[in-house]
């Protein structure tokens, strides 16, 4: 027995060498009848007693898997469902309340552009007063779309900073032109309170935010080195002086702030070159003797500063 298997086995491995492997499975398929047809007992021992325990093992739960088809399946988590079911309702409630504020945005954006055509008006020498009325008849339409987007905002209570983002630009341009107004007219600065009261906010329900109104401001400073200039030009050689003041005690009020690096400490950083322009050109006026003791003459100056 021993020695047929030897055989067997020194015929496999001379095979797994030769180029011509065909040649040598006729003697290796007569060698197994002889092995197969053995009288005696198995030549492996247990080999039909594991082959029924691997049965066991394996066909079985194949064969009931089979069995159960589909019946077996997972079902579908319906708490997924329901979960990405109140997404979709959530977001679709969102869009919705975008695309309101985006379409009185677009109203706030138009009248802030006509009211900015009018105020720029002054860089022109025009009567500060005809440049005023005008301007100022887009404040009470400006309190109106305000209001209209509060109205919006109440329907998603506290949700204010969310959406904050849709208007923030515009608002920062509104008041940047409500502030050179007020500072046309009385040669101070706008407050945040008063700011508030000409747009109709109110600061529990839907106010101005602290930050758009210091961007704003800082728009403001943006436009006085022009003006200055052009005042100078037309022969106002007083005007450096006040502005030079004003923007003074504006970059050191903005001083008392600890501003984080974000847009607004980029607009505060670009504050003090609107200052430096506007001490140049106050220096030029005092260096060649323009500049007159008491107070500007003429009636385009600043109305109601003294």
């Amino acid at each position: 027995m021993k020695s047929a298997f030897r055989n067997a086995y020194l015929t496999l491995c001379r095979d797994s060498i030769n180029p011509n492997p065909t040649s040598s499975f006729p003697c290796l398929l007569n060698l197994l009848p002889a092995i197969s047809t053995s009288p005696s007992r198995s030549p492996f021992p247990g080999a039909h007693r594991n082959k029924a325990l691997h049965s066991s093992l394996f066909a079985s739960p194949c064969s009931t898997s089979m069995a159960g088809g589909e019946a077996n399946a997972p079902e579908p988590c319906s708490s997924l469902e329901k979960q990405f079911a109140a997404f979709r309702c959530q977001l679709d409630d969102s869009g919705n309340i975008r695309e309101r504020i985006r379409v009185v945005v677009m109203e706030i954006e138009s009248a802030s552009r006509l009211m900015q055509a009018s105020v720029l008006l002054v860089h022109q020498s025009k009567p500060i007063p005809e440049v005023l009325e005008k301007a100022k008849a887009q404040i009470g339409e400006l309190k109106e779309l305000y209001s209209r987007l509060a109205d919006v905002l109440n329907a998603c209570p506290e949700q204010y900073y969310r959406y904050h983002g849709d208007w923030r630009s515009e608002t920062q341009t509104v008041v940047s032109q409500l502030a050179f107004i007020h500072w046309l007219e009385t040669g101070a600065l706008l407050l945040h309170a008063e700011a508030e009261e000409i747009l109709g906010l109110k600061s529990s329900e839907f106010g101005l935010d602290i930050e758009d109104y210091l961007i704003g401001i800082c728009f403001l400073s943006n436009e006085m080195p022009r003006y200055v200039v052009n005042k100078v030009t037309a022969g106002d050689y007083d005007c450096p002086r006040k502005v030079l003041n004003f923007m003074t005690d504006l970059h050191a009020s903005f001083r008392m702030l600890n501003l984080r690096n974000d847009f607004l400490r980029k607009k505060f950083d670009g504050m003090k070159y609107d200052l430096r322009k506007v001490e140049e050109v106050y220096y030029d006026v005092k260096i060649r003797g323009l500049a007159p003791n008491g107070e500007s003459i003429g009636d385009e100056g600043i109305q109601g500063q003294s």
